[in-house]
């Protein structure tokens, strides 16, 4: 068996990483943070934690590419009513448009491979 090299393993803590402003071209979420676990993917996209604070809410956004999450913590709300609760795996198809909010806060872990746009 050959060994691991360095830079072959990259581990993230969800304790005690830093996580960082959810800023990604031309989306700008306030009260949301993320932790990536390949730093050098354009941010938002690859595996991820985003937290997402009380009162939170997602700008309106189309997906180009299936997005899979896991809720880790709390509970998270669609624009169409439908919620997400811990323990919940959710896969939202290319092309869907949705907002959402969450009233208590939320941590989710987030698979995705290119960025969602914006809708107006």
């Amino acid at each position: 068996m050959k060994e691991i090299k360095t830079g072959d393993r990259i581990v993230r803590n969800l304790s005690s990483d830093p996580y960082r402003s959810f800023d990604a071209p031309g989306l700008v979420y306030e009260g949301m943070t993320y932790l990536p676990l390949d730093e050098t993917r354009v941010p938002g996209t690859g595996f991820h934690v985003i937290r997402m604070e009380p009162g939170t809410v997602s700008a309106a956004h189309e997906h180009t590419a299936d997005e899979m999450f896991y809720v880790l913590e709390g509970e998270l709300i669609e624009s169409d009513g439908a919620r997400y609760r811990r323990g919940d795996m959710v896969l939202l198809r290319a092309g869907t448009q949705h907002e959402s909010h969450t009233p208590g806060g939320c941590t989710l872990l987030v698979y995705v491979e290119t960025l969602e746009r914006p809708v107006e």
